[in-house]
């Protein structure tokens, strides 16, 4: 070989190998993913550490409590958020609607989550649901109810719940416009405040608290508090609770689902390790996640046939009522006014 060939032969050598070397660094690089969150990281934090043992990905938790939005716009393109979670629907669309995420074509996410539990452009998914339920005194036999029963006269100063105003209820109001329309809904909201045992305020916990204590015989109230009521200590106050009441799932007459609220993800728009963010949300909708999930914070899976933790394998099936989130969510303005209107909190 001569001088010529050799020196040629040494530059490809060289260049293959700053390469080889350069890929393995991007490589290196790309195993992690930022989660910005507004859920308390300690719910989520075992299926992290489960997801980083299993696929050697780093997950780097941010907790955001209040202005995920805020954030996340002012960081701008240099954002290193790859997956956006929060809670409730109307947090998930304002995040699409500020044009903080990206569209995600995922035949796994496709195939675990329900059409009318995503966003119709894949820019946001269901991981879990939040059904709105009936806590019902173990002293009273009721095995069915429709959320419109709840304004039946039978029920008067029966009836305990938290503030109207809370998202979980202006949800439920939203999706009563959204099946029954804004009068019958007005109407209803009027004949509930009508039947309440006591003012709309407090927690859910406190539902069953009060009906302990014989302020009211029934309330609305999430099923996944209900777990950790009877899940707590015994003789606790929270056991206590959880032990006076059982748990009816109610439905709305025309769909006869139940309604749920959820907690769900989305691909930030500038996610710098896009990759790994699709691959965390396919983890989390997984057999193990979803099981892990449902077991640690007594929500639904989104993900049918997953083993469920034994408290709320006890409520029965969960039919989820089909009405798009979207639409729903269309209503929630509307729903919030009708609050203040019939004075729902006073």
């Amino acid at each position: 070989m001569n001088s010529m060939s050799a020196r040629l032969s040494l530059l490809r050598s060289g260049l293959m190998a700053a390469l080889l070397l350069s890929g393995a660094g991007q490589a290196a690089l790309a195993q992690e993913v930022n989660l910005y969150t507004t859920r308390e990281p300690r719910l989520i934090q075992p299926l992290l550490d489960e997801f980083a043992k299993d696929t050697g990905v780093k997950v780097t938790t941010v907790f955001v409590k209040d202005g995920l939005i805020e954030r996340v716009k002012a960081e701008g393109q240099k954002s290193p958020a790859d997956v956006l979670m929060t809670v409730d629907i109307g947090n998930l669309l304002d995040l699409v609607e500020a044009g903080v995420t990206q569209p995600v074509d995922s035949k796994v996410l496709k195939e675990v989550i329900p059409e009318h539990l995503r966003g119709a452009d894949n820019q946001w998914f269901t991981l879990s649901l939040r059904d709105r339920v009936a806590y019902v005194s173990t002293d009273l036999e009721l095995g069915a109810i429709t959320y419109e029963a709840f304004a039946d006269p039978r029920w008067k100063g029966k009836v305990c719940i938290r503030s109207g105003q809370h998202p979980y209820n202006t949800a439920l109001i939203a999706a009563m416009i959204a099946h029954n329309g804004l009068q019958a809904t007005e109407d209803w909201l009027r004949n509930v405040k009508n039947n309440l045992g006591r003012k709309a305020a407090g927690g859910d916990r406190d539902v069953a608290r009060d009906i302990l204590g014989g302020i009211c015989d029934i309330g609305i109230a999430n099923a996944y508090y209900v777990g950790r009521m009877k899940n707590a200590e015994p003789g606790s106050d929270a056991h206590k609770w959880g032990e006076a009441i059982k748990v009816v799932r109610p439905t709305f007459e025309k769909s006869r689902g139940t309604h749920v609220n959820i907690s769900g993800a989305a691909v930030a728009k500038h996610a710098p390790n896009r990759q790994q963010a699709v691959q965390l949300l396919e983890y989390l909708v997984s057999d193990k996640a979803q099981s892990m999930y449902a077991k640690a914070n007594y929500e639904y899976p989104v993900k049918a046939g997953v083993e469920l933790d034994p408290v709320v394998a006890s409520f029965g099936e969960l039919n989820v009522d089909t009405l798009p989130l979207t639409e729903i969510a269309k209503h929630r303005r509307e729903a919030s006014e009708l609050v203040d209107k019939v004075g729902f909190n006073n």
